[in-house]
């Protein structure tokens, strides 16, 4: 799961790549399944560019492309000049844009005019063989149920069960509105730990490299990484609880994993929010993902 944003949460982090390159890359050097989590498809791209950017993505690494959308945040969209629009607005541009990009994967020739969007008669030269899968990004009941009328998949944050199950019912309704059956759809959590050898360690890198995972409050309206540095002087240790997990004990990381597995979640993307990635991925090799149960 790439992260598809224009600038990082706060300067610390230091980069920020353009996802598409990267996943260009990505796909050529590994054999596993990949996509944005997420793009917004209504600012700094037309729906038009995305949907030709997933479609020769997904013709270049069949069955392992997935194109993740989302409303977006002004952190990464308002490199745009214009008025950030609130949050009803950005999911009606939402909801036209997925209609663009859906049209324009069959090959057919489309022409749109929307209250957002318009397009001149065009079609798409380059597709995959086979459709590829386009999953919404969602936590709110009225994004849920569309998401789960038109579109194949779900991802959201991690969250406590409670609200996981919420978020999984309300999307589960929109599917069977559809006619379609939830239990065969993807559904993909994104999750933010924080694992290190000791748990001092691990709370530094939390509070060092990712502050944004204590912020308990909406942030699609900060525009910039110093906003997000200066808000992050507040954060304390106890706001990361049921945000992100901070532990040295790989047995507490299984037993949150595991836990999402028994919810429904089909697939999880976890990333440790620390720079010590290589000891990382070895402790969950070998501790963490040989016991996990499906």
């Amino acid at each position: 799961m790439a992260a598809d944003h224009f600038q990082p949460w706060v300067p610390q982090q230091g980069h920020n790549a353009f996802a598409y390159a990267w996943m260009g890359a990505l796909g050529a050097t590994t054999g596993h399944r990949f996509g944005p989590g997420v793009t917004c498809p209504s600012f700094r791209y037309h729906p038009s560019v995305i949907a030709h950017a997933a479609a020769t993505l997904a013709a270049m690494y069949p069955d392992r492309f997935w194109l993740g959308l989302g409303s977006g945040e002004a952190l990464n969209e308002n490199v745009v000049a214009g008025v950030w629009p609130d949050a009803l607005v950005r999911f009606e541009m939402l909801q036209e844009a997925v209609e663009i990009i859906q049209k324009l994967l069959t090959g057919k020739e489309v022409r749109y005019r929307g209250r957002y969007f318009q397009m001149n008669k065009v079609r798409m030269w380059t597709l995959p063989e086979r459709p590829l899968p386009i999953y919404i990004a969602a936590t709110g009941p009225q994004t849920l149920r569309w998401a789960g009328q038109v579109c194949d998949g779900l991802i959201t944050p991690g969250a406590n069960h409670a609200k996981l199950r919420t978020i999984l019912d309300n999307f589960a309704q929109g599917a069977r509105a559809a006619g379609k059956d939830p239990a065969t759809m993807p559904k993909l959590l994104q999750l933010h730990v924080s694992w290190a050898a000791t748990d001092a360690e691990a709370l530094q890198n939390a509070l060092t490299e990712w502050p944004n995972g204590g912020m308990n409050f909406p942030k699609q309206d900060v525009r910039s990484p110093d906003d997000f540095a200066a808000m992050a002087r507040l954060v304390r240790a106890e706001d990361f609880a049921g945000r992100v997990l901070i532990t040295s004990d790989l047995e507490a990381h299984r037993a949150q994993l595991q836990g999402f597995i028994d919810l429904g979640f089909t697939e999880i993307y976890v990333h440790n929010v620390g720079r010590n990635q290589e000891e990382w991925i070895r402790a969950y090799g070998e501790h963490v993902l040989p016991k996990l149960k499906s």
